[in-house]
């Protein structure tokens, strides 16, 4: 069998996977860069992308090829404890441990060459297998049945910011910060108001409590 090798590797805010959103599209703002190594470092390559806005990256969950990977999962979204099929859901936890996602372009830098994109899922030194654009009269279908996503919607959490943080960040990492902990990204087990979580971003060390519906970063 023949083995893959990146084409590319995934520069992200989040250096680990506490944090990272569940779905790539939902933390529209979080931007992120693909830049390519060297064998596949050319601009030609990336000729008539800038005709695209979203592309498909697959990719490798490079933090799970060790983990012990079983037929069903628990998807989050269902509160951590349903179980339904591994090929059911977008579970990292897969035996070829490879990842799908949809991003928007936001621009094309020639000179190194790299793209960046907003809206990803993938934890900073991701590796890249293949970049494909996205084609919206293929691969939308309005009409489709989304399983359980369509029964369940996450339920988005209000969060407070310290002022001298919000002025250290630009206004967009702002706005993807504040998202990505609107998705409470505890283990969907946890429930405790006096725990006190720590999400690393960009350069800093988010420590957040959750009670009830309001997470409050406490410092940085």
């Amino acid at each position: 069998m023949a083995k893959i090798e990146p084409i590319a590797f995934f520069h992200s805010p989040f250096t680990s996977k506490f944090g990272i959103p569940r779905q790539s599209g939902i933390v529209s703002e979080l931007r992120g860069r693909i830049e390519f190594v060297a064998e596949y470092r050319q601009a030609e390559a990336l000729r008539g992308l800038e005709e695209y806005d979203y592309l498909w990256l697959i990719w490798g969950f490079s933090e799970n090829v060790d983990a012990v990977k079983h037929p069903t999962v628990r998807p989050p979204l269902l509160g951590g404890n349903e179980r339904v099929g591994v090929w059911a859901t977008r579970s990292p936890f897969r035996p070829n441990n490879l990842g799908l996602s949809s991003v928007r372009i936001a621009s094309i830098d020639l000179t190194v060459p790299a793209i960046d994109v907003l809206g990803a899922d993938l934890m900073d030194g991701t590796p890249i297998y293949d970049i494909k654009p996205y084609l919206p009269y293929v691969d939308s279908h309005a009409e489709a049945r989304g399983g359980f996503t369509e029964r369940r919607e996450w339920q988005r959490l209000e969060v407070d910011l310290p002022d001298e943080l919000c002025r250290k960040l630009s206004d967009p990492d702002v706005q993807a910060l504040r998202e990505a902990l609107s998705l409470d990204p505890r283990p969907h087990y946890h429930d405790d108001a006096s725990r006190e979580y720590g999400m690393p971003f960009m350069c800093y060390d988010i420590r957040f409590r959750v009670n009830g519906n309001r997470l409050t970063v406490l410092h940085f």
